[in-house]
């Protein structure tokens, strides 16, 4: 028997899950960690802290797993990248895709280079989430680690790196640097020209699915891998996370929670349209050979909860530590069934897709002093599946429009949060057996590499439907009313918080 390993490189933690042949999960470990936001608008990760807990947790799996692990696949969060020196260690931090300074490059530099000619390189809209903006940004105010740094990696090639192979970027990570030309599937070197960046500073890209090299020896050892472990392209989070949860055809989509709350439909042809240029809406590679997506997401998504939980939670934390629950499941538990008055726009960081604003904030509008605190917590999580059916809807005007949506991610975990994305969405929500998704599609992408399977019958043995959540016809007037609504509060805000009153800050008292 063999085992494949997929690993998955958050922003909040890393997770590490084996399958068997059957695609039975038999050992899995994970790792949380702290983003650190130095300063207003930063968001940074220790790539030092990052890269231990990802041995940490090979380590464990190799060791609890009942067979010999033959190769394994990294699924990464994207933009975050980390300057490295000619032996692959960190310089320096990772800026994550929250991580806002490179604001002002996201908007100057597009328009010197060409907003249109950008889109159709790159099938992406300019935000200070792409590595292309950071990357500017570094080059401009740390100019000695821009010369010092050997090369810039994402999070699956410098874990590559760590692992003792010559890293290698999958196409779907690629995609999200704004570097890479996704119809050619090669760094565009008129990108690369005009930020002034060698390409020999930049992995290799390389098709999902393909052998990346094998982990050196005395690093296999330590990881009690066996000599011969094989590395395997994967690539960003949320194609892997599709594969893994079975998104293979149009009309198919994955709705992930994780820190950001992100829906990933797939297509069978790259579709560049104005529409969905006007509302950020990109086009990439999926996981799935002559596949694409896009990915319709909020910033702000389970890392709303974990807010609550910091806020909020201290009688559940406390419980967690005596019981050893889950606090995020006793926190759930306080959850109110029935739709709220409270609304919630949900931008506690940036926005993702459609807006891409990263001035506005989060709001909460109609509380009274009757409101419970289960009421709020409801009325939080309503809000981000508010955006995402905002993100829907959009698409569905531009022609793309999804039939079936299935849930990953540690959020699809509770089957009251699950009930409250149908109601909200109003369509079906389906669970997949396994919510590690993106470990999952990672391990296919294995399995494929080493034993040539095709992925669409792959997904159709190893992914099945664990439940069903339906729209309850009781609530689909409400939302209905609600979304019009909630439509129109995003363009207020906006406008009340350009006020200059609100903008100004008080003078400091003696």
């Amino acid at each position: 028997m063999k085992c494949y390993l997929g690993i998955d490189v958050g922003t909040s933690a890393c997770k590490a899950v084996a399958f068997d042949e059957s695609g039975r999960p038999v050992a899995e470990a994970s790792r949380e960690y702290s983003v650190v936001l130095p300063q207003p608008g930063w968001a940074e990760l220790d790539s030092c802290n990052v890269l231990d807990k990802c041995l940490e947790v090979i380590s464990d799996c190799a060791r609890r797993c009942p067979e010999s692990i033959v190769g394994l696949a990294v699924s990464s969060q994207g933009e975050a990248f980390t300057p490295v020196d000619s032996d692959g260690r960190p310089l320096g931090p990772a800026m994550v895709s929250s991580d806002n300074r490179a604001q002002a490059y996201a908007t100057d530099w597009p328009r010197r280079f060409g907003l249109e000619k950008l889109y159709r390189i790159t099938g992406h809209t300019p935000a200070p989430l792409f590595t292309l903006f950071k990357l500017l940004w570094l080059r401009d105010h740390q100019p000695q680690l821009w010369r010092t740094a050997r090369k810039f990696l994402c999070f699956e090639d410098l874990l590559h790196a760590r692992l003792g192979v010559e890293p290698a970027m999958s196409w779907p990570l690629a995609g999200r640097t704004m570097m890479f030309d996704v119809r050619l599937h090669e760094w565009s070197a008129e990108i690369l020209a005009a930020a002034g960046l060698d390409p020999s500073r930049l992995a290799r890209t390389i098709r999902p699915g393909s052998v990346v090299g094998t982990i050196r020896p005395d690093i296999a050892a330590q990881l009690s891998l066996a000599a011969g472990t094989v590395v395997v392209s994967a690539g960003h989070d949320q194609p892997c996370g599709a594969l893994g949860a079975g998104v293979c055809r149009d009309g198919a989509a994955v709705y992930a929670t994780g820190t950001v709350e992100c829906i990933t439909p797939a297509f069978s042809r790259p579709v560049f349209s104005d529409d969905l240029r006007r509302n950020n809406l990109a086009t990439y590679d999926h996981a799935v050979d002559g596949m694409y997506v896009t990915v319709a997401y909020s910033l702000t998504g389970g890392n709303i909860l974990r807010w609550f939980r910091d806020q909020f939670g201290r009688p559940e934390i406390e419980e967690a530590r005596r019981t050893g629950r889950s606090v995020y499941e006793l926190i759930l538990n306080d959850l109110d069934d029935q739709p709220c008055r409270p609304m919630v726009l949900p931008y506690f960081t940036p926005t993702g897709t459609p807006y891409f604003d990263s001035g506005v904030t989060g709001a909460i509008l109609g509380l009274r002093m009757a409101t419970s605190r289960g009421e709020i917590l409801r009325a939080l999580l309503e809000g981000v599946a508010m955006e995402m059916r905002l993100n829907m809807d959009i698409l569905h005007q531009s022609g793309c429009d999804v039939r079936e949506f299935r849930a990953i991610g540690g959020g699809a975990r509770s089957d009251a949060w699950n009930q409250l994305k149908a109601d909200v969405i109003g369509k079906p929500l389906a669970v997949v057996n396994v919510t590690e998704s993106g470990c999952l599609g990672a391990a296919m992408l294995v399995r494929r590499a080493l034993e040539g399977d095709d992925l669409s019958q792959l997904a159709g043995r190893w992914v099945s439907v664990r439940s069903r959540y339906n729209p309850r016809p009781q609530f689909v007037d409400w939302y209905n009313s609600r979304f019009e609504l909630y439509r129109r509060l995003y363009p207020q805000l906006r406008e009340l918080l350009s006020s200059p009153q609100l903008a100004r800050r008080p003078e400091k008292t003696a």
